[in-house]
């Protein structure tokens, strides 16, 4: 953890990217970031691997020695290479040299968005008008990404960037991070791409505005203050609209950058912000993605076609992940299955020629594990887990095999097949699409229980811009500027319409998703459902708020009536009569709906719907569906609820932090309660023994909210690295959090 020198450290901001950074002593893996094409096709990349290090200064030597080859990059730790910039016809020359067993071009990735924004409608856009009778690109709606600055020199964004501030070094110049690989950034190009690019690349809104804000610096890590700090500058410059792909781990709707983001959009601009990357549990999403006001965004799938294999005579079939970088897992044929260890050249003793090897995630890099299987032989790598779930990874060069991912639980059972001689494996191809991603972030919001995401869409496999090239990423930080840059379409037709009409009009248009089993996902988990901006542009009715959250009861209240009062809003010029399907009976709700009425041309009322409740009928969890209004003869716009029975099953404590103030002899721990405690305490271990040392402090009866302690190191009189055990009891559940503690004379680490 990095050592926190000012005391004003409210949380360390994450940046949601797709890019997995693996665990377990595995060197984070990033995809080659490949120039732009050069304009002479006689000029190639390509990586070059020696076997020996001796080899390596000699082909080093000879690559200085000729004018028309550049060393672009030098690999030292994970093998002996270099990536080469040069002539075609030279570079042909140097791969017959004795000592070099692999190479290959370095993989320019395909500069396109054409799965997602089709898929959302941000293509067949272009042909509808605004009042202007300009096309529908987002021109003249200005677009705030508070994010990693920008490269505002890439010829996809050179035009649609206006300037912008930079929160971290404060300057006027939000260029992203550059230097180190450890501190270089890139996820603030990716997001506006995705939003506005304009060049080989097409984002949603290609001519928006982007002002760009600088609010995380090197290695994309930022404070609560500094991203506030953004907000605030992007209200002082009245944007229409700001992205946020970033967030933290609280799930409270308190949190200072939520709050930031309802005041915004008080203030008139549009607030769209990613739910979080810890899904698939409930309870996960975090904020600034729990602001009530603003469009909180989870992960679905636009068109991708995943291989599947199965192995024997086995009735299971496992889905794969690609790696980004790897050559696409495309094998006809029947393959025979190997486990190879780790990958280490060691574990390749056994013939693996012409298999699949099965390799567990751990130690070395996931381009060293698959490097040295394509050196034994083999057809194609799969890599398991080594901790429960899924996982994404990266190659750094692109290789002949191809190479894919798998979870640990799926390695696991893959390994008995083997010792039961079942070892022949087939590959299936098979489509998905509108899935919610098993990263999303769920919800709902602790205390206020309202229902988040907002909306879903696509953020898995995300072609977009980076400095100098394109890369593919995935998460949640790549589904929200698609929302965004759909804000920016709306806007343009509709300049009239307040954030919350907007926000109405992807709700209430939304593409209801439903999972593997063909049954709805809950709206906790979808929100409204998969955005829809045609439909969101043309929407005749808006109805909002969008989401209905009765709240929390206990299973032993009485029957209870609750009543929510929802504005529908008729945006054509007909007449229109409404009216309410009867929602099917379940036990414990009884619904008092409108009966039907007719709104005017542009007409707005307030309607109230209530609902009685039976709480012990009911039973204790999360209940959640749908209210449809008909319109008219023709669509339904469907509202999602949310009732929770019971203090439900949500984590206790979050977001424990620990440092040094700048006084240096004072230290101060930071955690939240999302719910208060009956207790919570943090208790200090020697990490060796786990002998318990002492409590650092121990509270009973707190109120919900963010804790802040401050102990001054004389009084606390440790020295040394502690294991902390973070706990905290509500309503009969305790949960808990470790931490490694760095206690010296100068401070916390």
């Amino acid at each position: 953890m990095l050592r926190q020198t000012s005391i004003k450290i409210i949380s360390i901001f994450l940046l949601l990217v797709s890019i997995y950074v693996p665990v377990n002593a595995e060197t984070p893996v990033f995809p080659n970031r490949p120039e732009l094409p050069e304009e002479s096709l006689d000029e190639i990349i390509t990586s070059v691997i020696v076997a020996e290090e001796n080899n390596r200064n000699r082909i080093a030597t000879l690559i200085r020695n000729n004018p028309s080859l550049e060393i672009t990059q030098e690999y030292k730790h994970v093998f002996h290479g270099f990536s080469v910039k040069g002539k075609r016809s030279e570079i042909e020359k140097l791969r017959e040299e004795e000592g070099i067993i692999h190479s290959s071009p370095v993989a320019l990735y395909k500069a396109s968005l054409d799965q997602s924004v089709p898929f959302i409608g941000g293509d067949a856009i272009r042909g509808y008008f605004d009042e202007k009778n300009d096309r529908l690109t987002g021109k003249g709606i200005k677009v705030g990404v508070i994010d990693t600055g920008i490269d505002y020199n890439h010829p996809d964004l050179k035009s649609n960037y206006h300037g912008g501030f930079d929160i971290v070094d404060g300057d006027n110049d939000p260029m992203e991070t550059k230097g180190s690989s450890r501190d270089q950034t890139l996820h603030g190009t990716h997001v506006a791409g995705i939003i506005a690019a304009n060049g080989k690349l097409k984002g949603v809104a290609p001519e928006a505005e982007v002002i760009a804000y600088r609010a995380l610096g090197p290695g994309g890590i930022g404070t609560s203050d500094q991203v506030i700090a953004a907000i605030d500058k992007a209200i002082e410059d009245k944007v229409d609209i700001i992205n946020l792909s970033l967030g933290n781990n609280v799930n409270g709707p308190d949190w200072p950058t939520s709050l930031a983001l309802n005041k915004a959009t008080e203030e008139g601009i549009i607030a769209v912000t990613s739910s979080g990357n810890s899904g698939p549990d409930v309870w996960t999403v975090g904020s600034p993605g729990t602001a009530t006001k603003a469009i909180s965004v989870g992960a679905s799938t636009p068109p991708l076609k995943v291989p599947s294999i199965t192995i024997g005579i086995e009735d299971k079939e496992i889905d794969m992940m690609e790696m980004q970088g790897s050559k696409p897992w495309f094998l006809k044929k029947q393959y025979s299955l190997v486990s190879a260890g780790l990958g280490d050249k060691s574990d390749f003793k056994q013939n693996v020629r012409d298999k699949i090897v099965l390799l567990k995630r751990g130690t070395i890099t996931f381009t060293e594990k698959a490097l040295n299987a394509q050196v034994a032989g083999a057809k194609g790598v799969l890599i398991y887990n080594n901790v429960k779930g899924d996982f994404a990874g990266a190659l750094e060069i692109q290789l002949d095999i191809p190479v894919a991912s798998i979870s640990k639980e799926e390695g696991e059972w893959l390994k008995k097949q083997l010792k039961k001689k079942n070892t022949m494996i087939k590959t299936t191809y098979h489509d998905v699409r509108d899935t919610i991603a098993s990263f999303s972030s769920r919800g709902p919001v602790t205390n206020t229980w309202e229902i988040k995401p907002d909306v879903v869409a696509p953020g898995v496999a995300i072609n977009s811009t980076i400095p100098k090239g394109y890369t593919e990423l995935q998460g949640t930080s790549m589904a929200a500027p698609h929302v965004a840059g759909a804000a920016a379409l709306i806007k343009q037709a509709h300049p009239n319409w307040t954030p919350e009409q907007v926000k109405a009009s992807l709700m209430n248009t939304a593409k209801l998703l439903t999972d593997e089993n063909n049954e709805l996902y809950e709206p906790y988990e979808q929100g409204a459902g998969r955005i829809q901006v045609i439909e969101a542009i043309n929407a005749n009715t808006l109805v909002y708020p969008s989401t209905l959250t009765f709240g929390m009861f206990q299973h032993k209240d009485n029957r209870t009536k609750k009543e929510i009062t929802i504005t529908v809003d008729n945006q054509s010029d007909k007449e229109t009569v409404y009216s309410f399907d009867i929602p099917k009976h379940k036990e414990g709700f009884q619904w008092k709906l409108p009966t039907p009425f007719t709104l005017k041309p542009n007409e707005k009322r307030k309607i109230k719907i209530s609902v009685d409740l039976t709480p012990s009928v009911i039973g204790a969890g999360l209940h959640s569906g749908h209210l449809f209004l008909n319109e008219g003869k023709g669509r339904k716009t469907h509202i999602p609820y949310m009732i929770v029975i019971e203090e439900p099953d949500y984590p206790r404590v979050m977001a424990f932090q620990f440092g040094a103030k700048e006084e240096k002899s004072v230290f101060q721990y930071q955690l939240y309660l999302p719910r208060g405690a009956e207790e919570y305490g943090i208790a200090l271990y020697d990490p060796d023994s786990l002998r318990f040392i002492t409590f650092l402090d121990w509270k009973r009866d707190v109120p919900r909210g963010l804790i802040e302690k401050e102990i001054s190191a004389e009084k606390l009189g440790l020295k040394g690295i502690y294991k902390a055990i973070i706990f905290a009891k509500k309503a009969g559940k305790e949960d808990t959090i470790e931490a490694d503690l760095l206690i010296d004379e100068i401070g916390a680490n």
